[in-house]
């Protein structure tokens, strides 16, 4: 039994995970699923699960510059192409409803980078890792108790 299954009961705990892997499977690019879900988890305070998603990012290889500069992905042009970058907007969009909704230009832009199967699955990224972060925040887990 894994640590986030003990903080849930089963079945919600194993929906969860199910949509998680659902989602990263239908977007199909696992480096972009993880940079996806650290961005998310920046923003969100989420220790353990930056701890989690940090140690699979570097096993799918994603470069160490890519995950230095992540949370300045708007100021490092040069380090995120646009579909990359496309999808950091709508995850930031998404995590903070900053304005009560995503912005018709972020989800536009992202339209244009995803087919409509593969932005629902981005969107359903967002959603499973921003439903992680508030358990683990909530439960005040602290990172570390991930195992590969």
């Amino acid at each position: 039994m894994t640590t986030r299954t003990r903080l849930l009961d089963p079945a919600v705990g194993g929906a969860m995970s199910a949509l998680s892997k659902v989602a990263k499977q239908g977007l199909g690019d696992p480096a972009l699923a993880e940079l996806v879900v650290i961005r998310a988890s920046q923003l969100n305070h989420c220790a353990f699960c930056l701890d989690m998603h940090l140690a699979i990012a570097r096993r799918y290889g994603v470069s160490e510059r890519q995950l230095d500069l992540l949370a300045a992905w708007e100021e490092a042009e040069d380090v995120f192409d646009e579909r990359e970058r496309a999808a950091l907007a709508l995850t930031e969009a998404v995590t903070l409803l900053t304005h009560g909704f995503v912005p018709d230009e972020v989800y536009e832009n992202a339209a244009k980078h995803f087919d409509e199967a593969r932005l629902a699955h981005l969107i359903g990224l967002i959603v499973a890792i921003n439903n992680w972060n508030r358990v683990m925040v909530g439960r005040r887990i602290p990172p570390g108790g991930y195992t590969p």
